[in-house]
């Protein structure tokens, strides 16, 4: 009986670990690396950026700190469930909702919605370390542009 309960026991606790794992590598402070990115089209952002990135339960919790292309500060935030729901984003002139879907423990995938429309579909992927995040942003941005842009971040 006792082997049953060490049993069961360590797979709980093997399942919780993992999970908190998983929740770490999203989570954190990630720096822009604008020498590991490409822009296409370009040109990309003058400044530093930053995004934050906090787990809420079932979720995960955006701010999004930057200079863009034009020189000039930017803001947006928006929190987000693994449910395939559209959650709206507030401070983005480049979309008023996306959704969040959490592809495995490494991976997840935010579709950027505008006036209802889908424009560009981002795929981050976390290193296993968690130290770097890689994201492909693809789609058409609002003025009509395709894009096609890969994104280094480090924490």
């Amino acid at each position: 009986m006792s082997r049953r309960i060490f049993l069961l026991a360590t797979i709980v606790l093997y399942f919780a670990v993992t999970e908190s794992f998983a929740a770490d590598v999203f989570s954190g402070n990630w720096k822009l690396n604008l020498a590991k990115s490409k822009y296409d089209p370009g040109p990309p952002p003058k400044g530093p950026n930053f995004r934050k990135i906090d787990a809420i339960e079932g979720g995960l919790r955006f701010t999004n700190d930057g200079v863009n292309a034009e020189g000039k500060p930017t803001h947006n935030e928006w929190s987000g469930k693994f449910d395939g729901k559209d959650n709206p984003v507030k401070g983005d002139p480049n979309r008023d909702t996306a959704v969040l879907r959490k592809i495995d423990e490494y991976t997840i995938e935010i579709v950027n919605k505008k006036d209802g429309k889908v424009t560009t579909t981002i795929r981050s992927v976390f290193s296993r370390d968690g130290k770097t995040r890689t994201q492909t942003v693809q789609g058409t941005n609002t003025q009509g542009v395709k894009v096609n842009n890969t994104i280094v971040y480090d924490k």
